[in-house]
């Protein structure tokens, strides 16, 4: 799997992995670096070495927030939140059962949630990922309580361009990023 998984995670990314030379920029300006297992250095680092395996059950795939601070601070033009929206897409394919569960669930969730209404819907949200995890009432205490002081709304406020967002979500299926 070694060469053949790293070339084809370099062509789905469309990057060249092989001009990071670990300069941790990508790192240093993470904002949830302190929650991974993998920093982002680290991850392009085990590309280049072949160690995919390790990677697709990685929980720092999950936790990156895909804030593009990495992509920005590269020196090398190396779109690591890119690539790391790959990993996830072969995480789900090597590892269809893990991903059903925790930080996985919770980005295919909100992922559709932002599609559907062109932005977070946070109850519905919140809803379908509890009952996913089959835990419905866990949050049900502080969902009432942020109702009654109108930090939530009961439905969803719908985007006036959702048609835009659509598009960009039909363009990814057609184009993995």
């Amino acid at each position: 799997m070694n060469e053949n998984f790293w070339s084809e995670v370099n062509r789905a990314a469309g990057q060249k992995i092989t001009h990071c030379y670990q300069c941790g920029k990508c790192t240093a300006g993470c904002p949830v670096a302190f929650a991974m297992d993998y920093k982002p250095h680290q991850i392009l680092r085990l590309l280049q070495l072949g160690r995919g395996e390790e990677l697709l059950s990685s929980r720092a795939l999950w936790v990156c927030s895909s804030c593009q601070t990495c992509t920005t601070r590269c020196p090398c033009h190396i779109d690591l939140a890119r690539l790391i929206d790959t990993l996830r897409f072969f995480s789900r394919q090597a590892f269809p059962q893990v991903t059903r569960h925790g930080m996985p669930l919770f980005n295919e969730v909100f992922l559709r949630s932002v599609k559907r209404y062109g932005r977070v819907y946070e109850l519905g949200l919140t809803l379908q990922f509890n009952l996913k995890e089959r835990k419905v009432w866990r949050d049900l205490d502080l969902g009432h309580f942020m109702l009654s002081r109108r930090k939530l709304r009961l439905l969803p406020e719908p985007v006036e361009n959702r048609k835009e967002v659509a598009q960009i979500f039909s363009a990814e299926k057609e184009e993995p990023r």
